[in-house]
């Protein structure tokens, strides 16, 4: 005999908070990629180009950058396919391991971050920071930081 678990379905306040965060989340990332646009970069694009840029000699493993991005190791290989096209990055080859491959910033994508975040900085501050106050950003923060942890857990990434 099978049991049932009761489904805990959400609270009007609840499901307002849940739709509200989707809300947002959809609108801000659609804001950002439109303002990223008239630079030739997705949301996709730019978030590698940080990483890399971020990275300890402009470059990281193919499967780090992956995991670091939330993306398939396939997906992220035709990201950087068309990055390499614009010649934002190349891959390496790995000195340690031939079957690793190293994505590294090239000049010219250190150039396009140097020349795009300020703006996206920009973007940022219009759609989301400057439109809370500083104790809102910080309540913000405090309740969001255990739903990022158990999120990182569950990846097997705390």
């Amino acid at each position: 005999m099978e049991t049932e678990t009761a489904t805990r379905w959400l609270t009007d306040a609840e499901q307002c908070a849940w739709r509200t965060h989707l809300d947002v989340s959809r609108l801000l990332m659609h804001q950002l990629e439109k303002d990223l646009q008239p630079f030739g970069l997705t949301n996709n694009d730019y978030e590698i180009l940080v990483n890399l840029s971020e990275a300890e000699g402009l470059r990281m493993r193919m499967s780090d950058l992956a995991t670091a991005t939330l993306q398939s190791k396939s997906r992220l290989s035709h990201q950087i396919t068309r990055m390499e096209t614009a010649g934002l990055v190349r891959r390496v080859n790995c000195e340690s391991d031939r079957r690793g491959l190293y994505a590294v910033l090239t000049d010219e994508g250190m150039e396009t971050m140097r020349k795009v975040a300020p703006h996206h900085v920009a973007s940022v501050r219009e759609h989301f920071i400057d439109l809370l106050s500083p104790e809102a950003l910080q309540a913000l923060r405090e309740s969001l930081r255990p739903v990022a942890e158990h999120l990182r857990g569950t990846r097997g990434k705390i």
